[in-house]
């Protein structure tokens, strides 16, 4: 199982303290650190879970809206975007458990026109105010074609380290690796209504990289 090069560091991390833990379990025999032993245990598996970086299949419709990241689709609205497009859109919000994969990916190719990061709150994810109130990062993409998506990465109540390798300026492939969100998190992808025919619903499982969010007209 491959591991993110962005959870490296903590899932080795992870593994040198339940090994510490482990030393000290064996010498002295005690409970406590038995029961710790076991605790940071459970943990390194869980962290070489959730760093797992499994390959994708990116489709190669030129006109499709990737998803940037694995979970639920949970709103469908049209909102107000003063950033980037700076009129009314739509956005597709997308929901990460702790258990789905949280490596982020490009959505569209082209350039990266706008790049903004905000150190806000940590409520709960699925939380609509979540999208404005949260620490987050916003992208802007505009394709070679025109079409513009933005889309944000946005930490949740658990997740409190954003990660991101873009910046303004960047040429970027869709379906390519851009990214993470640390422990539960959410996904915000905004493009202009009138624009894109929607392939997916409320309710509907995506998979970063690889799920069609909509197709420009």
């Amino acid at each position: 199982m491959a591991i993110t090069k962005y959870g490296l560091g903590l899932v080795a991390g992870s593994w040198i303290i339940f090994a510490i833990f482990l030393i000290f379990a064996i010498f002295f025999r005690q409970p406590v650190p038995v029961i710790l032993a076991a605790l940071s245990f459970i943990f390194s598996v869980f962290n070489m879970f959730f760093f797992r970086d499994p390959e994708r299949v990116i489709p190669e419709n030129l006109q499709a809206i990737l998803s940037p990241a694995d979970g639920r689709i949970v709103k469908i609205t049209e909102v107000q975007e003063h950033d980037f497009f700076k009129h009314k859109v739509t956005r597709v919000s997308i929901f990460l458990s702790v258990f789905n994969v949280h490596v982020n990916r490009v959505p569209i190719s082209g350039k990266v026109e706008f790049f903004s990061y905000y150190r806000g709150r940590f409520m709960a994810a699925f939380k609509d105010d979540a999208s404005v109130e949260n620490e987050q990062t916003m992208i802007g993409i505009t394709g070679d074609d025109g079409h513009k998506v933005m889309f944000k990465q946005i930490a949740g109540i658990i997740a409190r380290r954003i990660v991101c390798d873009l910046r303004a300026g960047n040429r970027v492939k869709a379906g390519e690796r851009m990214g993470m969100i640390r422990y539960g998190s959410r996904a915000d992808v905004f493009f202009n209504t009138d624009s894109v025919d929607l392939s997916v619903k409320v309710g509907d499982n995506v998979r970063g990289g690889e799920s069609i969010i909509g197709v420009f007209k």
